[in-house]
């Protein structure tokens, strides 16, 4: 296997490390807690890309699939996936390769690391509400008050946290040669 292959699948798996650690910052707040995925997968996707990132994000929902305790609180399972959060674990993937490919196709700087975690925190709150609507039944109204409403200001601090740290993360390894070029492929 080519080095620099080995490296971005062990980058690709630290992340998806990463992020089950910061998933465990919690604030609860209803059947929908604040927890720290969104920024997390934020960081991965503006330091990795989007595939790569997806990939990160897909090795840490197989993780809690499979019952290792990676999500927030610590909880692991189908029944999370399941559940009224669900829809947010699963708009992590949609988060990840769309923030990662917006950078990809613009430029790893903080100007547009702002605008891709923006984007890409609204495609969770998106996948988070419609799912949280149809997995529990409720209305509409209820959905949009319950999973989207309290979690966008708190979704904008983390993807400006995120581009923040992420595009200073990225410019350091970009000095200390593990990477070459704007892209980890």
């Amino acid at each position: 296997m080519h080095t620099s292959k080995l490296k971005q699948m062990i980058l690709n798996a630290q992340f998806a490390v990463i992020i089950a650690i910061i998933a465990q910052i919690t604030i609860p707040l209803g059947p929908i807690p604040l927890t720290g995925q969104t920024f997390a997968v934020g960081l991965a996707a503006t330091i990795l890309g989007g595939w790569n990132s997806m990939i990160a994000v897909c090795i840490y929902l197989l993780m809690g699939l499979i019952g290792v305790p990676v999500f927030a609180g610590f909880s692991a399972g189908i029944g999370a996936l399941l559940g009224p959060t669900g829809g947010f674990l699963i708009g992590f993937i949609f988060n990840a390769f769309t923030t990662g490919w917006i950078l990809e196709k613009t430029k790893f700087n903080l100007s547009w690391a702002i605008l891709a975690n923006l984007i890409g925190a609204l495609i969770t709150l998106l996948f988070g509400t419609i799912w949280l609507k149809y997995g529990t039944g409720i209305d509409w109204s209820s959905a949009f008050t319950g999973g989207f409403l309290p979690f966008i200001l708190p979704g904008v601090v983390k993807a400006l946290l995120a581009a923040f740290f992420g595009t200073a993360v990225r410019n350091r390894l970009k000095k200390g040669a593990y990477l070459k070029d704007d892209s980890f492929k």
